[in-house]
């Protein structure tokens, strides 16, 4: 059971092992506790190394910013034409140079940081790849039918798995996954009145920030590219079918939304919780099909 949900009165100040079995007798009655999933050692230990790499991608960030603040600082500017981060780029951060010697030191300092910031996201991933080759095959499973959604690549399939965990026993529904997220709208109603507020940030950071990001993918028409036909090979009929159903109504709903004038972040969030339901469809389809296997 979750620990920070269990109710307690504001002036309970005596604490022994006798009352607190009866508080929990007397809510576990009433229905009051909250379950939480406990992960098995392996999932916990996947779940780590992808928050790992997840920190050292902000890591990256960082000191891409750091670079790009000395440069402009300094009066380094881009030629026209030339698009950031690319291969191209990197050849003229090599050709930069300063007439100050400190400022030589410091920018080779900072692309000294941003390439092994960057190396050790790349190192970061490919032991996430084998990891995940040893893994159950249930989760497995679960883990390439979620890559047969647009926007949702092998990295991301596996945040989604480590911080999910079984999704036949944790969530009855799409509704339930969508307010573990956080994605939710907060709400402060009565009577006739109704207001809502901003999402409730509740749950899941890490899920809702995946989700958030797979999601601008659905701003563009729906197509089957050859990156995500290469990840849908192998994948059954009826989880392809969910995941072109995803396309069209997660753009159709972008679209309505944009049109009517709606701040395209919210758009994002919007289009973000409706994901999650596709997200849980599959994997109950998923897993009910893996089913045998795991037993």
């Amino acid at each position: 059971m979750a620990q920070s949900l269990v109710p307690k009165k504001p002036g309970d100040r005596v604490k022994t092992d006798r009352r607190d079995a009866l508080k929990l007798a007397r809510s576990h009655r009433s229905g009051d506790l909250t379950a939480v999933w406990v992960p098995d050692e392996g999932s916990e230990a996947l779940r780590d190394l992808v928050r790992q790499r997840e920190a050292a991608k902000q890591d990256q960030l960082r000191a891409r910013h750091r670079l790009t603040k000395f440069l402009l600082r300094t009066g380094q500017r881009l030629p026209l034409g030339l698009k950031s981060w690319t291969e191209r780029y990197m050849r003229w951060l090599a050709q930069v140079r300063y007439a100050q010697p400190a400022q030589e030191v410091t920018l080779r300092d900072c692309l000294n940081e941003f390439e092994h910031m960057s190396a050790r996201v790349k190192r970061l991933e490919k032991a996430i790849l084998e990891v995940v080759k040893l893994a159950p095959q249930p989760m497995q499973e679960v883990i390439r039918g979620r890559q047969a959604l647009r926007g949702i690549a092998h990295i991301s399939a596996v945040t989604i798995a480590t911080e999910l965990g079984n999704i036949t026993s944790r969530f009855e529904s799409a509704r339930k996954l969508m307010g573990y997220s956080g994605a939710f709208p907060s709400e402060d109603s009565s009577g006739k009145r109704i207001r809502n507020g901003s999402i409730t940030k509740a749950g899941n950071a890490h899920l809702r920030r995946i989700v958030v990001e797979s999601a601008w993918c659905y701003r563009h028409w729906p197509r089957v590219g050859a990156k995500l036909r290469k990840r849908q090979q192998g994948i059954s009929p009826e989880i392809l079918e969910i995941a072109w159903k995803a396309q069209n109504r997660l753009h159709k709903r972008y679209m309505k939304l944009i049109k009517a004038g709606k701040d395209q972040r919210k758009v994002m969030i919007a289009v973000a919780r409706e994901l999650l339901g596709f997200i849980w469809a599959i994997g109950i389809k998923a897993e009910q099909a893996c089913t045998p296997l795991a037993a």
